[in-house]
């Protein structure tokens, strides 16, 4: 029985990967000024409006059900790419391999004043922020069963991050 042959992505423009979204995340633990701070942050950064993230549960943190604990913006197509290459920028360039996990990747910045074009406001403070990237590839519509050849694995997320960003990985 013969192995199927991998198909490169310049005889199949089908296997290409892209970027589907970039979500910004700030999560203070419980309403108040330091939230409010955080979604000046985050408004700055993303250049549009975030939204409040609530409690789920009966009590969160210590803080009753349904209140807001944070803030986060989803960025898609160009302004996810160009906002990722500055965050990557405030990581100096390198990610860790175990950030990986198949067609996501996840990392943190404890300070925005580390984000290239952010200043700091002595009014906010220091804050950090968590970032989550999931990729894709063209074709696939939002809910249907991707079959097994046509999922992204870690190593090829780490490729093309890699080479598309210039990131070192370590």
């Amino acid at each position: 029985m013969a192995e199927k042959a991998k198909v490169s992505e310049k005889e199949n423009p089908m296997r290409a990967i892209k970027i589907e979204k970039l979500v910004i995340n700030i999560g203070m633990g419980g309403p108040g000024e330091r939230l409010e701070q955080a979604k000046i942050i985050l408004e700055r950064l993303a250049e549009k409006k975030p939204v409040y993230r609530k409690t789920s549960k009966r009590s969160t943190f210590n803080v009753a059900k349904g209140r807001n604990i944070g803030v986060i913006a989803t960025l898609r197509d160009d302004a996810a790419e160009n906002m990722l290459k500055r965050l990557i920028l405030a990581k100096e360039g390198k990610l860790a391999k175990k950030s990986f996990s198949g067609r996501t990747f996840s990392f943190g910045i404890p300070e925005y004043l580390d984000i290239p074009g952010i200043e700091y406001d002595p009014k906010i403070g220091i804050l950090g922020m968590d970032i989550c990237v999931t990729l894709k590839r063209p074709g696939i519509k939002k809910g249907l069963k991707i079959g097994k050849n046509h999922q992204i694995t870690s190593d090829e997320a780490r490729k093309f991050i890699s080479k598309t960003f210039e990131v070192g990985l370590i």
